[in-house]
């Protein structure tokens, strides 16, 4: 049953399933492109930074040149003015499946398709009932919190048509995405612990291809091929950092769902902790081929972990590399993992029975990238992945990474010759983190 799911997938993305009503970017399977001959082995390094729960539009409302409304729409056709909330938010919005079939008010038979974006008011949200205004998801984060990310962008590129590779908005699921381009048909979150840790009793529920939930149900710990397993076979080191990661609870490490790492010699070489193990790592110059950090919750930009420190956090990543010795080998991309309830009006695509969702941000870093750069192509998870599956001539994993488009062509110009790195300003610096306190905390079902 799991392998006829995972072949109906491939096949669906490799037949342009979406939907022809569809508003929208509509991506269909990237076509077959020459790789630019003037990359040559200029990358020789990929950091992929995981941020939490934020749309595009919450996040650079207002940037110049991006594609960003300053107002939405209600489920009753209502116009509504964003208002301003800050990161450092101590309540939380749903971003269930149930939250995204609310927030695309679809009118299609298959649930989530032909999204009219207008149905954010009907999300549960955790402050009720005294919320700072009636529609609290309609909002976005003030100028002065967001500045680190604003700097980043001015000098390199964001991306304004990154979208979700998986629907439901499931951290759980979209940290599988990043690491396989697929999450093995699930959906939600599990019962208990995220992964293999939490044994056979540890279930989360799967999607039908009709995107009926729950399907079925199944142990959430599985063996399916990862870019770590691909790295591995190719003999190129590759690291993952997160909080505690021992046999115990784990926090956004989507490894620890992959049974044949949980159990076998990546999980003692390969992951890293505490994340901030990562300023000092750069700094003694180690930096392995592909690297993911996800955050502590402090530093996530999730709503409800009560903290701003997401944007200088980031800002502090960035800074390493650029100031250690592999800046000019090094490509970087921010990504927040999905929109975590908040607005966007940019509908998805209907592209495969448990993608698209809604529009994220991403920024991306390199002596290469283009300055100043809004890039309007069509990404997702599976672009970052084939990125590096171009670069270092691996195989594709699954419909994701097959179909996506790779930022190659957009938004790098590897004619040029590499730029010399310029510090992101922002309120903490390197020291700040590490000295931060330890910070194992989860918000929600994640």
């Amino acid at each position: 049953m799991k392998s006829l799911a995972i072949a109906t997938l491939i096949a669906l993305a490799a037949c342009g399933a979406p939907n022809a009503g569809m508003p929208g970017p509509l991506p269909m399977q990237a076509p077959l492109i020459r790789l630019d001959p003037a990359r040559g082995d200029k990358i020789q390094h990929v950091v992929v930074i995981i941020q939490e729960n934020r749309s595009f539009n919450n996040l650079f409302y207002g940037y110049p040149g991006a594609r960003a409304a300053r107002y939405g729409y209600d489920s009753r056709g209502r116009k509504v003015r964003l208002r301003a909330i800050g990161l450092e938010t101590g309540w939380d919005i749903d971003h269930s499946s149930n939250a995204f079939f609310a927030a695309c008010d679809g009118t299609g038979s298959i649930p989530g398709t032909n999204c009219r974006m207008d149905g954010f008011n009907k999300e549960y949200v955790g402050c009720s009932p005294q919320c700072p205004f009636k529609y609290p998801p309609y909002a976005f984060v003030p100028f002065t919190e967001t500045r680190p990310y604003f700097a980043i962008a001015h000098q390199y590129v964001l991306a304004d048509e990154m979208y979700a590779s998986n629907f439901d908005a499931s951290s759980f699921v979209s940290h599988q995405y990043i690491i396989a381009a697929q999450a093995n048909s699930s959906v939600n979150y599990p019962y208990g612990a995220w992964g293999c840790m939490g044994g056979p009793s540890d279930e989360i529920a799967t999607v039908g291809l009709q995107r009926q939930i729950p399907n079925s149900y199944e142990e959430a710990c599985w063996d399916i091929p990862t870019l770590g397993d691909e790295l591995d076979k190719a003999k190129l080191p590759w690291a993952y950092y997160a909080i505690e990661y021992y046999k115990v609870w784990s926090g956004w490490n989507g490894y620890q769902v992959i049974r044949h790492i949980y159990d076998g010699p990546d999980w003692s070489k390969d992951m890293f902790s505490p994340p901030s193990r990562f300023l000092t790592d750069v700094k003694e110059g180690k930096l392995r081929t592909v690297t993911w950090i996800t955050p502590t919750c402090a530093n996530s930009d999730h709503a409800g972990c009560s903290s701003n420190t997401g944007p200088a956090w980031v800002a502090s990543l960035v800074n390493a590399i650029g100031e250690s010795k592999f800046w000019q080998s090094t490509a970087i991309f921010v990504f927040w993992d999905d929109y975590g309830g908040w607005f966007d009006p940019k509908p998805p695509a209907y592209v495969d029975y448990d993608g698209l969702g809604i529009r994220v941000p991403m920024l991306i870093v390199s002596p290469y990238a283009k300055k100043d750069y809004i890039s309007h192509v069509h990404y997702e998870h599976g672009s970052i992945l084939k990125f590096i599956e171009d670069q270092f001539g691996l195989g594709r994993l699954s419909a994701s990474d097959t179909r996506a488009n790779s930022p190659e062509q957009d938004c790098f110009d590897f004619k040029q010759r590499p730029r010399k790195f310029e510090p992101i300003p922002s309120p903490h610096d390197a020291r700040f983190f590490l000295h931060q306190p330890p910070d194992n905390r989860i918000p929600d079902a994640e």
